[in-house]
Formats: structure tokens, C-alpha cells, sequence
């Protein structure tokens, strides 16, 4: 089945696959610039492409009797993201159950055009002690870039700045809605 899933993404959609999923079993994988619902499938071909577990977290309401089981199948874990609940530390809490728990997020928060990104990756990488692995979807150049491991510091500031940095020039699905990087 992995090569059915190569020759898609290089053959038929011809694609490029710059750098390689870090060999580690949790870590925080922000995926920039989320901006179509169809990044949802680009990212369950490069999974397979690469033969490696990626995960996701979903509101528990997604992970119902109906749905529950394909959402599950496809790497998700539900986690309650009401009002009275520590979405940081639920997360944190899924990391330390799983042996494997490679987590992909958007830190844009949703797929319309924002200034500026969320930090619950961020904060969750420290609370679970894992480190943060970027990857760009860049529709712009056709490729998927796996960046290496990044271990926060204790600067929320300095570390968000390297951290867009890496994803200068990105360009997503719908290219307007692309995250754009002005420092």
C-alpha cells in the first residue's frame, strides 16, 4: 500500500519531499500554512508516503458513535475543549498515556487568513517535554518540508520568532489565506 501512496504523491500529483520525520515517538508537529480542508488529505498521504504514525486531537463531539471509529483509524484522539477544561493539559495528559503520540496541529487555529498563531503547540511541546517538529505544506512549490527537532528554551518570544521564520515564501492551498511572516 506504501508505494500506491508514493506513486500518487510523486507521480500523479508530483510532489517533492524535502527533509525527514524525525525518528521520535512524541513530539508537537505544527504544520503551516493550513488554509483548505484538503490539507487534512495531504496530510494522511504524506503519513503513508512516509510509512510513519502522525496524529491529531478533535472536539470529543467529532469521535461520536457514527464517527468516532474513522476518526480514531485515522490517528485522532478526542479531547474536550469546553470552557471549563485545560486544553494544554488534556493534551499534555493524552503525551504521557501513549507510547506514540506524534501530534500535528496548525498553529494558524483555523484555514482564513490570521496576523499572527496560536501558541497551544508551543506550550503543550513544553508541558510534555517534546520537541517541536515544523512542517510546510507549500502548494506554492509542491513539497512537504519536514524541519529537525526544536527544543523550546524558556522564551516564548525568541522561539516564535525562529520558529515563523521557518516558513518564509510558504504558500498554501488557497494562496491569499497563506500565513505571511512580516518580521
Amino acid at each position: 500500500m506504501n508505494s500506491f501512496f508514493k506513486w500518487i504523491y510523486f507521480n500523479v500529483l508530483k510532489w517533492k519531499l524535502v527533509g525527514e520525520m524525525p525518528k521520535i515517538n512524541k513530539m508537537v508537529l505544527p504544520v503551516v500554512s493550513h488554509t483548505h480542508w484538503n490539507d487534512f488529505l495531504m496530510g494522511i498521504l504524506i503519513r503513508n508516503v512516509i510509512n510513519e504514525q502522525i496524529n491529531f486531537v478533535g472536539k470529543k463531539e467529532i469521535f461520536g458513535p457514527l464517527t468516532g471509529w474513522f476518526f480514531k483509524m485515522m490517528g485522532g484522539t478526542p479531547v474536550d475543549r469546553g470552557s471549563n477544561s485545560n486544553t494544554v493539559s488534556a493534551i499534555t495528559e493524552i503525551f504521557k498515556q501513549k507510547n506514540i503520540f506524534r501530534l500535528a496541529l496548525a498553529p494558524e487555529g483555523t484555514r482564513k487568513k490570521v496576523k499572527d498563531w496560536k501558541t497551544g503547540f508551543y506550550h503543550i511541546a513544553k508541558a510534555a517535554k517534546v520537541p517541536i517538529c515544523l512542517v510546510a505544506f507549500d502548494y506554492g512549490k509542491k513539497q512537504i518540508v519536514f524541519h529537525p527537532p526544536y527544543y523550546p528554551s524558556n522564551s516564548l518570544e525568541k522561539d516564535m520568532s525562529f520558529l515563523k521564520k521557518q516558513f518564509k515564501g510558504v504558500v498554501g492551498k488557497i494562496p491569499q489565506y497563506s500565513w505571511v511572516n512580516d518580521d
